[in-house]
């Protein structure tokens, strides 16, 4: 199951258009890489040509480049950030039928759900020798 979906919204994490958002327009999993709307924009030069109807083409066109999947993290909805995403699998019965579902978890919010509790520290850190108080000369 991918973390990222075509319509997801991402932000990205890494690069130079660290900490835009926008929506997955393409998915291109062989490379693992996603193409996202309004970022990672690159000037490509296009060669001069006629269309069927004899309009003209050609020129320089800005379009969005790919990224890779782990330059992009899915944004909470909760908290409008991006988060890391985990697979949660769990069974469901329904008329005698065991099926398995994996649905896709924000990993911050299911810490929220689960508080850890840590056990206490011993400490094993020795005392500093304290210092002789300095004897008062007369």
């Amino acid at each position: 199951m991918a973390k990222i979906r075509k319509d997801d919204l991402v932000e990205v994490i890494s690069g130079g258009d660290k900490g835009k958002q926008g929506k997955v327009l393409e998915v291109l999993v062989a490379q693992e890489r996603v193409i996202v709307e309004g970022v990672n924009y690159v000037t490509k030069h296009v060669r001069e040509g006629q269309t069927q109807r004899g309009t003209k083409t050609g020129g320089r066109e800005t379009v969005e480049a790919p990224i890779h999947v782990s330059n992009v993290a899915l944004v909470n909805p909760e908290t409008g950030r991006g988060s890391r995403t985990g697979i949660e699998v769990s069974e469901e019965t329904k008329d005698g039928a065991t099926k398995t579902v994996r649905t896709r978890v924000f990993k911050d919010s299911r810490r929220a759900a689960k508080p850890a509790e840590k056990p206490a520290k011993k400490t094993t850190k020795k005392a500093a020798p304290k210092k002789a108080a300095a004897k008062d000369s007369e």
